[in-house]
C-alpha cells in the first residue's frame, strides 16, 4: 500500500466509499475509517500503520497546497 488510491481500494473491500469533493476532508474521513477498522480487528497492525503513514503524508501535502481534485495548478 503506497498511495491514497490503494487505501480507497482497501476501504472499498469493506463497503466504505468516501468522496465529499473536499480532498482534505476525504483524507481525514479515510483516516478515521482506517482507525475504526483496526480497532475492530478488521485489518492488521501493519496495514493500519502503513495506511496511516500514507494518509498523514497526503494530508501534509494537501495542507501545503499539493494535491487537489481535478484542479490544475498551471496558470496561463
Amino acid at each position: 500500500m503506497k498511495t491514497v488510491y490503494d487505501i480507497q481500494q482497501l476501504l472499498k473491500r469493506f463497503g466504505i466509499f468516501i468522496y465529499t469533493g473536499n480532498r482534505l476532508g476525504d483524507l481525514q474521513l479515510m483516516e478515521m475509517e482506517i482507525k475504526e477498522l483496526h480497532e475492530f480487528n478488521c485489518i492488521d497492525a501493519q496495514t493500519y500503520q502503513t495506511a496511516r503513514l500514507v494518509l498523514i503524508q497526503a494530508i501534509n501535502d494537501n495542507r501545503k497546497g499539493g494535491e487537489t481534485y481535478g484542479k490544475s495548478n498551471d496558470r496561463c
